[in-house]
């Protein structure tokens, strides 16, 4: 599989190369105008993948988490403010899974929990762009989210005992991450990859205050990459 994607990008560089002069010392400067314009629109494919940050009420064995990855997809909206600063609304469908393996338990039933989530993602971000060289233009981007989770479970009366994990619905967060303005001569591709920190506890907690699933859990925040491939 590395060996494939290895093969993949260069191919892949060859290509924008040979076809689009993306990467030579004096390219045809494609789409010069169009990130002067106050707003503009486009979208995002991506990947990501889900985890959580785990704060314990007393030292013990602690709660495992697989994050397997998963996809998503937006729209973006761009706001330009200032030759090197952009506003962004990017909201977007994420879905993802993360399965939890709770200490001591021999019984896989209780033992294990697949927490599939469906969130409404909707970050406000600040992008702010170095120097265009070429076809090319790194920047940095941040801001704050907020998540609404619709497989929260939030309203359920059931809890782990009847293996029902409950979380809170909304998630608000703050996201920073990098990336890059690759200008092509009909349209921009913009590959980025972004940190994304929980800033309070998503945990319910079970109806007994003794629960061996949650009574050690002080808190629960979410911790997420985002991979997405943006088109303007």
């Amino acid at each position: 599989m590395k060996k494939i994607s290895v093969v993949i990008l260069v191919l892949l560089g060859l290509e924008l190369h040979a076809q689009f002069n993306v990467f030579s010392k004096d390219p045809i400067i494609n789409m010069e105008n169009f990130q002067k314009q106050t707003v503009h629109w486009g979208y995002f494919l991506g990947f990501n993948t889900y985890d959580f940050k785990f704060d314990y009420k007393e030292d013990a064995p602690e709660v495992l988490v697989e994050s397997p990855m998963s996809f998503n997809v937006g729209l973006v909206g761009n706001l330009r403010l200032h030759e090197y600063f952009d506003l962004r609304l990017e909201p977007g469908l994420y879905y993802t899974q993360r399965n939890l393996t709770f200490p001591g338990f021999e019984n896989p039933r209780d033992r294990l929990r697949e927490v599939k989530s469906t969130y409404i993602h909707i970050p406000l971000l600040l992008k702010v762009s170095s120097l265009r060289t070429g076809n090319l233009r790194p920047y940095l981007v941040g801001g704050v989210s907020a998540a609404l989770n619709l497989s929260s479970n939030f309203n359920a009366q059931d809890d782990n005992s009847e293996q029902r994990f409950r979380m809170k619905n909304w998630t608000y967060n703050y996201e920073l991450g990098f990336g890059v303005d690759i200008f092509f001569e009909w349209f921009i591709f913009s590959p980025s990859i972004r940190g994304v920190f929980g800033m309070q506890d998503e945990l319910i907690q079970d109806n007994d205050p003794q629960s061996p699933w949650t009574s050690n859990i002080e808190s629960m925040r979410t911790r997420a990459v985002f991979v997405n491939f943006t088109f303007h």
